[in-house]
């Protein structure tokens, strides 16, 4: 058996506070959180929400990523990750210099085919595959889009550029996501497509949610709903429009605004009992299961673990979820158990999450810090514990 002392986040509040010469209750009042909550973070008795952590970070100055120690550089060494992200924003720099003389694009058709092949390796969790494919992708995409004009490889470059911001996310490349994200509102304008717009919009609050500016991220979700508006009427402005929705009441949870978080569930649910189960719209997974998992979701970011569970003895993850997706949710999942004292359970849904979805899995904060709790509460390791606590890099 072995006895772990992981690099936690609490440890690197306490590493960046010294830095910044502040006093834990300093901090603490800073951040508009208790001294003794903080005491707690910083030894590693408590976690800490992504909201408390938020704040923690705006009161360093500093990145809620640096906090959790992303990205994680020897995991990616191990997943043979490290060496693709630097081909990924080269790709990005060529947006604006026009057709690559050197460059023989494929036919239309076969590049937007090859946009969906990528962004189905990423829901599937093949991030070294997807990241191997994609700067190459990007290159000839752009040089087919500059010389022909075509709305369709417009859109399809707007739709690379938004797999390069899932991968970078993901892996915790945070200011490489930003740049995909203003890439993929480059391409959006050019394609001239509502539905794209709103993608990138919705996408652009997700960023905001993982920085932790909450009511930013809010007033770029009413934007994307607005976008999503203009689209022709259908399944897919639909599948869009509810899906901000869930995002607007994550964002909601997360800055303790309940009216907003039971009101933007509420019309997702509504929106939801219209289209039934949507896996395949622009590779969103909307539908009555995923409004039912951001249920559970807005529940745990308020704390409410008990009711979160509840939600989730009666999600049954659809076979047309994709993997990323699911394992995203276990993780979730896994977090309130640990929370409610169930720490075998908790174990298990990282397992499932890991069983899905590896490579997101591996460099996931929330895997991490729930394993990290796990850790905490155990005196000797079960060598299954221990094995996982390895792999991710602990």
């Amino acid at each position: 058996m072995t006895d772990f002392t992981p690099d936690t986040v609490g440890k690197r509040i306490k590493q960046t506070r010294k830095l910044r010469h502040m006093t834990q209750t300093g901090l603490a009042l800073k951040a508009r959180i208790s001294a003794s909550h903080m005491a707690q973070i910083e030894q590693g008795k408590r976690q800490a929400g992504p909201a408390v952590l938020a704040s923690i970070a705006r009161a360093l100055s500093v990145p809620v990523a640096n906090l959790e120690g992303r990205p994680y550089i020897e995991e990616l060494r191990r997943d043979q990750l490290d060496g693709l992200i630097q081909p990924i924003r080269e790709s990005l720099d060529i947006f604006d210099l026009g057709a690559d003389p050197d460059v023989a694009p494929r036919p239309v058709e076969e590049l937007v085919a090859h946009t969906d092949r990528v962004c189905c390796l990423i829901r599937a969790s093949d991030l070294r595959s997807a990241a191997t494919e994609l700067p190459g992708l990007i290159t000839e995409t752009t040089t087919a889009a500059h010389s022909s004009g075509d709305r369709r490889l417009w859109q399809a470059l707007a739709m690379q550029y938004r797999s390069g911001y899932d991968l970078a996310s993901k892996l915790g490349f945070q200011d490489l996501a930003s740049i995909s994200l203003d890439r993929m509102g480059w391409a959006a304008e050019r394609a001239s497509d509502a539905v794209t717009a709103a993608i990138r919009q919705y996408s652009r609050a997700l960023a905001y949610l993982r920085a932790g500016q909450y009511r930013t991220g809010i007033r770029i979700a009413d934007l994307a709903r607005q976008a999503a508006e203009q689209a022709d009427p259908g399944v897919e402005r639909d599948a869009v429009t509810g899906q901000v929705h869930l995002g607007i009441a994550v964002l909601a949870a997360r800055s303790s605004d309940t009216e907003a978080v039971d009101g933007n569930l509420a019309t997702a649910e509504r929106i939801a009992g219209r289209t039934g189960e949507v896996p395949g719209v622009f590779w969103l997974s909307f539908g009555p299961t995923n409004v039912a998992a951001h249920r559970a979701s807005c529940l745990i970011d308020q704390a409410l673990y008990h009711e979160a569970l509840q939600v989730a003895r009666s999600i049954e993850i659809p076979a047309s979820w994709p993997a990323s997706r699911a394992a995203h949710h276990h993780a979730e999942i896994a977090r309130a158990l640990l929370w409610t004292g169930k720490g075998d359970a908790a174990f298990r849904r990282l397992l499932d999450a890991r069983r899905l979805a590896p490579q997101q899995s591996r460099h996931s904060p929330t895997v991490r810090e729930t394993m990290a709790g796990l850790l905490r509460a155990q005196r000797r390791l079960p060598e299954s514990m221990s094995n996982f606590a390895y792999w991710i890099g602990m």
